[in-house]
């Protein structure tokens, strides 16, 4: 079953793959700007990866595609309202701060989400340097204050920010962040995305970017999955705002990739064994859980319980230890996310795909319409 490599094995596969290969043609308006009425109208195209053949679907027709005995990962991390808006101190201008990660990492599962000094971006990174201070604090609401404390050598634009707060920071956040949409979705955001920008199954705040190939999923569509005998893992992995990053340099592995933490448990670890052992497929919802599996998978295939941050890079070359089918969104030319699907499917396979998805209509990125690897 098994398709493996380290990071460094994957590069020395594809070391000439240029990054102008993975660009496509867009229309602007195929950028899905909200997300399907309900989150299983979205469409589905089925990619054969053998053959290319290329089916047109519904997402309600997934369970369909599985079996009895296969195991469906889900990535259960949260999205948190990670985008602040205030006012500097003094002087009183606009200024925004993009929470990152807590400077003294993510809390176990259970324990709430209270660190104050977070790694941060900021807007205007000029006048937010350390000593400065920004206030979000509302008159009817919490106090919440930012404090500007250092930079962060090697990483452009990132700060150390403290907080200060007159309730449990988490509720200081519920209140007072906004849904950090990415930068594609070019509106604000609006109360629908506290609940749309986020899987049905989100339970371990962490991710400034949701899982966009669990936003489809509905709590009917799980239990149909378990009416089919077909097992649902839970695994996390904070998404961070790499996920958008492009890729700047001219050859693809040249490419830094951002360290994002995850955690596979040993409940989730041996559930995906034991479908594997018994001949049932490792069906990843989504890159995330792709990057989380095969980081922790040996090589023969076997998933090890594993807390910690990865950097593992996916391109076309790379062998996949743990993953056998890949539930997908559309993604941004030029992405290591579409680095990671060409590395599953092949790089002309996918733009295929892609081509005839642009052709269709198909609705495009984290609110848009999702694919099915097998």
């Amino acid at each position: 079953m098994g398709h493996s490599a380290s990071c460094g094995e994957s590069e020395r596969h594809a070391p000439r793959l240029r990054t102008a290969d993975l660009d496509y043609h867009l229309p602007r308006e195929l950028i899905a700007q909200r997300p399907a009425q309900r989150r299983d109208m979205s469409r589905l195209l089925v990619l054969h990866r053998d053959t290319g053949a290329i089916e047109h679907r519904q997402f309600r027709d997934l369970p369909q595609y599985l079996r009895p005995g296969d195991c469906v990962v889900l990535n259960d991390t949260a999205v948190i309202p990670a985008r602040l808006l205030g006012r500097r101190v003094p002087g009183g201008g606009r200024a925004e701060v993009l929470l990152l990660k807590p400077v003294d990492g993510w809390p176990a599962a259970g324990e709430e989400l209270s660190a104050d000094r977070w790694y941060a971006l900021v807007h205007p990174g000029a006048r937010l340097r350390p000593g400065a201070q920004v206030d979000f604090s509302q008159p009817e609401g919490p106090m919440l204050v930012a404090h500007i404390e250092a930079m962060v050598p090697d990483q452009r634009g990132v700060r150390i920010v403290r907080f200060e707060h007159d309730v449990p920071f988490a509720e200081a956040l519920s209140v007072l962040g906004h849904v950090p949409l990415p930068p594609y979705i070019a509106r604000p955001d609006e109360p629908e995305d506290r609940e749309r920008y986020q899987t049905v199954y989100a339970t371990r705040p962490g991710a400034v970017a949701a899982p966009t190939a669990g936003l489809h999923f509905t709590e009917k569509m799980l239990a149909e999955l378990q009416r089919r005998s077909v097992a649902v893992a839970r695994i996390t992995l904070h998404v961070g705002l790499g996920t958008f990053r492009p890729v700047e340099t001219e050859l693809v592995a040249d490419h830094k990739m951002d360290a994002e933490w995850f955690e596979i448990t040993p409940e989730a670890a041996e559930q995906i064994n034991r479908a594997r052992q018994a001949g049932g497929r490792v069906v990843a919802v989504g890159t995330t859980c792709v990057r989380a599996l095969e980081s922790a998978a040996e090589e023969e295939g076997t998933v090890r319980p594993r807390r910690g941050e990865t950097e593992l890079f996916i391109v076309p070359g790379y062998r996949f230890k743990a993953v056998d089918v890949l539930l997908t969104n559309f993604h941004l030319p030029r992405s290591t996310l579409l680095a990671l699907v060409a590395a599953f499917a092949g790089l002309e396979t996918v733009l295929g795909a892609y081509s005839e998805a642009v052709r269709l209509r198909y609705r495009f990125y984290s609110y848009g319409d999702a694919m099915l690897i097998i």
